[in-house]
């Protein structure tokens, strides 16, 4: 993703990801379909933080019984369950709808990370940029791997001593002090 993405909005077919993704489609293959959106949310946690997104994460409950239900994750991610009888798909285009002109005044983008195509033409015909799922976890791993880069050359010693990170001179300064002159 280019890097103004500063409030951008995105929604993201969270079983679409599943499905797509290799790591978290081996996730629900092995620990469940919970275990798997579990790890999706950590990661957009995460990665909505790192770029300053507003990422909306739609889960169906097209078969449940229930009314459609959000969570505010953190205030970078939100998760949405549709309602009885929705698809996220169907959520996520009237979500575009209602939000282009809105977000268009407020210069903001909306980008949906989808790979199912009937979806990508809608969208697009909503003004809503359009990315692969398989591009979003791309993005993801390689937003974690920089993020980890970043965390390591922030690290200047290994040392649990605070006076290994002084100066050379502060630290004889010191060893003269200890040492009473």
């Amino acid at each position: 993703m280019p890097a103004s993405l500063s409030q951008a909005v995105l929604f993201i077919d969270g079983y679409n990801m599943i499905g797509i993704w290799p790591r978290l489609r081996d996730k629900r293959d092995r620990d469940g379909l919970e275990m798997a959106r579990r790890h999706l949310i950590e990661d957009l946690v995460n990665y909505s933080a790192f770029l300053g997104l507003d990422a909306r994460l739609v889960f169906d409950a097209y078969y449940q019984d229930t009314p459609c239900v959000k969570e505010i994750i953190t205030k970078n991610l939100s998760v949405y369950y549709t309602e009885f009888g929705q698809t996220a798909d169907t959520y996520i285009e009237i979500s575009c709808a209602v939000l282009r002109y809105e977000l268009r005044s407020l210069k903001r983008r909306l980008i949906v990370a989808t790979s199912d195509r009937a979806q990508q033409l809608t969208v697009l015909g909503y003004g809503a940029e359009w990315m692969s799922a398989l591009q979003l976890s791309s993005d993801i791993e390689s937003t974690f791997r920089q993020c980890e880069r970043q965390h390591k050359t922030g690290k200047k010693t290994s040392s649990r001593f605070l006076a290994n990170s002084l100066a050379p001179e502060a630290q004889k300064r010191l060893a003269q002090m200890r040492m009473g002159h």
